[in-house]
């Protein structure tokens, strides 16, 4: 494979290709030919069936048109109905990114709209839905993405390199080992370290949002863990739990890629920025930048579900929906050429639900599974539609009485299923109307839901494609970013929902509005996600009935007499569809690895799963190194 480049150029017409790159796995070659660009006589078609590789064509760069007068021809070609609004271009890599509200009207009938702009400016079109409600942060990734391209062509390049360039280390022997620097026999703080004879690779690096302090972070010191070594990071999904070090580790020097769907790159660039502002109104030092967070964003490869992607010379990875939030992914990994195969749910839902459809289970091949066990317990089952009663219930009778109802949620996940069941239940007239109030941060993670439809399930997808179906742009939602507004809604009187983060109670807006609220006894507080022993959400689920808050360098006790409500319904599966899942997944692993929960759930899921199925299982404690192969 050194040579791949040189390789694929020779079965190619000779003097077409004036360059050839790596853009991660994938290779583009480009012409300085411009009947070539446009019409290759099926010459890319055959050194992909010879390769077996991803091979894209586009035309040098010196035979692209200028942009500003591209822009003007690709406006006159383009359908005025199409509502084509931005026009981002990336000349290192010849391409120009086109935003519309119907990309099918700008790719026109068999691509032909298509056609006739690489024909008139040389310039390779991909086209890109816009967001039916306005994001700044995916403008932003968008600015660093492509203000910064001739930086992340170079990235994208040495990545491929390495992918490709052959083995770096010493291959003795043909082992498989994996590491646990985070999440074993816990929640929180999750981390694993998978090393094989060529390869280095990190699955998630997270924190631990309930504690302050050494705790908070995964075993980055163990001694398997050189950050210099690591090739490639993967991100199962956005949550802070699995994401929040991410930027910590480019502090540190990692310049290698973080792959993960799109949605959780901006997710969890959102989430991250919002954790640095939190410290700091802590009066914290915040433990990385906005540029760290930056880097992260420049360095981040990502496939598409399903997508067959190499990552390192000796292993190649697959993500597939794991149905817990949007972009959520369960890792598959074919390690050493069909050495091993080896899958990681990631936090995960085996059920559809109000946004997304059911995890995946379906694999080429897998010989280990490691999973999941939040709700990995015996008596963990979920009675989910009781549970979406209950909450009904609750509001109703709030709203009754003129209270207001707080919802702690987590950024992404709980809170869009939440928008989705209350809007129907007003739409229907099941529940009195009033307003919903979705604080700053939600807002735009809501906003990246609707910017990335091909990620929810068919019923919401659809109704996202015709505005004025789209639920989460019902007038009922109204946005809030400010302290001066939240001020406001405590004070107006008359019933309304809130949704904040933190989901656990552990800063941010959320705890403002109990600071507001809790003395009201009209009013209700209601977790619906899970709270970790020691959060400040866990003890008043509890039934602690007071806390003490410090404003001014004074402390003070508030009295919580707000009604308090626990609604266990979350996008984690229960035990039952946990078991469900390994009972269905396809193939049958051979060996289970439980992780990811309480002590005592992980201890008893990997017991029911090894008595019910036969399956060898192992609920491994942090810092344990086990060999899969």
């Amino acid at each position: 494979m050194a040579d791949i480049l040189k390789e694929i150029i020779k079965v190619l017409p000779e003097g077409k290709i004036s360059d050839a790159a790596f853009e991660g796995a994938n290779i583009v070659l480009y012409t300085k030919d411009k009947d070539y660009f446009l019409d290759n006589k099926g010459t890319i078609k055959i050194a992909v069936k010879e390769f077996r590789k991803r091979i894209e064509l586009r035309s040098d760069p010196f035979l692209c048109m200028e942009p500003e007068k591209a822009e003007k021809i690709i406006k006159k070609i383009i359908p005025e109905e199409a509502g084509a609004q931005e026009f981002i271009f990336d000349p290192p890599r010849s391409q120009i990114i086109i935003h519309a509200d119907k990309p099918g009207l700008v790719i026109g009938k068999q691509g032909e709209i298509l056609r006739e702009i690489k024909e008139k400016t040389a310039w390779v079109p991909l086209i890109k839905r816009l967001p039916p409600i306005r994001s700044k942060l995916i403008e932003s990734i968008r600015s660093v993405l492509y203000e910064n391209a001739a930086e992340r062509k170079k990235f994208l390049d040495k990545t491929g390199h390495r992918i490709y360039d052959g083995w770096i280390r010493e291959k003795k022997h043909e082992w498989v080992r994996l590491s646990c620097l985070g999440a074993s026999r816990q929640v929180g703080r999750t981390c694993f370290l998978l090393q094989t004879p060529e390869s280095r690779v990190l699955i998630d690096c997270g924190i631990d949002p309930s504690q302050d302090n050494s705790e908070a972070y995964p075993f980055l010191d163990a001694p398997e863990f050189n950050i210099s070594e690591i090739d490639a990071v993967i991100v199962t999904h956005s949550h802070l739990d699995h994401s929040g070090l991410i930027p910590y580790l480019f502090k540190f020097g990692y310049q290698g890629p973080v792959y993960c769907t799109l949605p959780t790159r901006d997710v969890m660039s959102l989430l991250q920025l919002d954790m640095i502002k939190i410290q700091r109104g802590e009066g914290k030092e915040p433990i990385y930048t906005s540029e760290d967070v930056r880097q992260v964003v420049l360095h981040t490869i990502c496939p598409d579900f399903e997508e067959v992607t190499d990552i390192t010379p000796d292993v190649r990875m697959t993500l597939y929906n794991s149905g817990h939030i949007l972009g959520s992914a369960i890792v598959h990994l074919n390690i050493g050429n069909g050495l091993h195969n080896f899958a990681y749910t990631g936090d995960l839902k085996y059920g559809r639900t109000n946004v997304l459809e059911a995890a995946n289970t379906q694999f080429p091949r897998l010989e280990t599974l490691m999973m999941e066990s939040t709700y990995g317990g015996k008596d963990n089952v979920m009675a989910e539609q009781e549970a979406d009663d209950y909450m009904i219930k609750i509001i109703y009778e709030t709203f009754n009485r003129g209270g207001k109802i707080l919802m702690p949620v987590l950024g992404s996940g709980r809170a869009q299923e939440v928008m989705i069941i209350v809007e129907r239940l007003m739409r229907e007239k099941k529940i009195p109307d009033a307003p919903v109030y979705i604080d700053g941060m939600l807002w735009d993670i809501t906003a990246i839901h609707t910017a990335y439809p091909e990620f929810l399930n068919r019923n919401i997808r659809e109704q996202i494609f015709h505005k004025e179906n789209n639920p989460f742009m019902s007038p009922i939602f109204k946005q809030v970013g400010s302290h001066k507004e939240r001020k406001q809604i405590m004070l107006e009187e008359g019933p309304c929902l809130i949704l904040a983060t933190s989901g656990m109670l552990a800063g941010g807006p959320s705890v403002e509005y109990l600071k507001g609220l809790c003395e009201g006894s009209k009013h209700s507080l209601i977790f619906s996600c899970y709270q970790p022993p020691g959060s400040l959400g866990y003890r008043i689920r509890e039934g602690i009935n007071e806390m003490i808050i410090r404003e001014n360098g004074k402390s003070h006790v508030l009295k919580i007499k707000m009604d308090v409500h626990k609604v266990e319904i979350t996008n984690h599966s229960d035990r039952r569809q946990l078991m469900n899942y390994v009972k269905r997944s396809n193939p049958q692993p051979k060996k289970v690895i439980v992780v990811h929960g309480e002590s005592s759930r992980c201890l008893d899921l990997a017991s029911s799963i090894h008595k019910t199925f036969r399956i060898e299982t192992i609920a491994p404690k942090n810092l344990e190194v086990i060999r899969i192969k």
